[in-house]
């Protein structure tokens, strides 16, 4: 078989990759193989006992049908230009059907990475809004709350063909993100320093300069849904022509 689930004597080769690919720390991976990862939402091409090409995927899902958020897909450097990635791709996306997802996603990390995938048969369906903003002069006060009630209310808040991101994708985020509620507003924040972070915003945007003012920022990074940025792409696995519309978090 050209890919496989890790083993887990893998793992060593699995983060080897990781880094050369992405640069992520020590402290980052930990999480993530603590939480986000699991062997069977895995796929591998082992060469010589290295990684030559990996990808992992988040379980999600749009309007009662299962997707596979496709995450940190990388070929290592010695291994680029055979072909690897798109084999790999193939490879998952038949493992997919057959075990009943309806689609894959995927956030590409550049222009050419755009141009790559589209020719793997996947189609941009997400844009983005983002921003930075400073803070204001007066406060706008937040609750923090627990992932399993940001996940509640954030459901409740998605725009129209907005993709419910929970379970283990969920439980990553956490190791690094807090999540905070408002008046009209949701966010999950990463505090770097007196900057925050803010992969997702859903609500009334007027409120972030209170808001930053409130967690002691002096000033903010802010996605929220809008248009503006590409950013995720959809590659249909049945014959469905349908496809969401939004995709909020990308673990990044």
């Amino acid at each position: 078989m050209f890919a496989k689930y890790p083993e887990a004597r893998d793992i060593p080769a699995l983060r080897q990759l990781w880094q050369e690919a992405f640069g992520d720390d020590d402290a980052f991976l930990d999480k993530f193989f603590s939480t986000g990862y699991h062997q069977n939402r895995c796929r591998v091409v082992m060469q010589a006992n290295k990684a030559a090409a990996a990808l992992y995927w988040f379980d999600c899902h749009w309007e009662g049908k299962k997707l596979a958020y496709l995450y940190a897909v990388a070929t290592a450097k010695a291994f680029q230009g055979q072909g690897l990635c798109r084999r790999l791709m193939e490879d998952t996306h038949r493992l997919l059907a057959e075990q009943g997802y309806a689609g894959g996603i995927l956030v590409p990390g550049s222009d050419n990475l755009f141009n790559m995938y589209e020719k793997m048969g996947y189609r941009t369906i997400s844009t983005i809004r983002e921003f930075t903003q400073v803070a204001g002069e007066e406060v706008f006060p937040l609750e923090k709350i627990s992932g399993a009630e940001y996940a509640l209310r954030r459901k409740a808040m998605l725009p129209a063909g907005g993709i419910v991101q929970e379970g283990a994708g969920l439980a990553f985020l956490e190791t690094y993100a807090a999540f905070y509620v408002g008046n009209g507003c949701l966010l999950c924040g990463i505090q770097d320093g007196q900057k925050l972070i803010v992969p997702e915003f859903l609500g009334d945007t007027s409120h972030i300069p209170g808001i930053l003012r409130y967690l002691s920022c002096k000033e903010g990074s802010f996605r929220t849904p809008g248009e503006g940025k590409p950013f995720a792409m959809y590659h249909c696995l049945t014959d469905d022509v349908a496809a969401p519309t939004y995709l909020g978090h990308a673990y990044d």
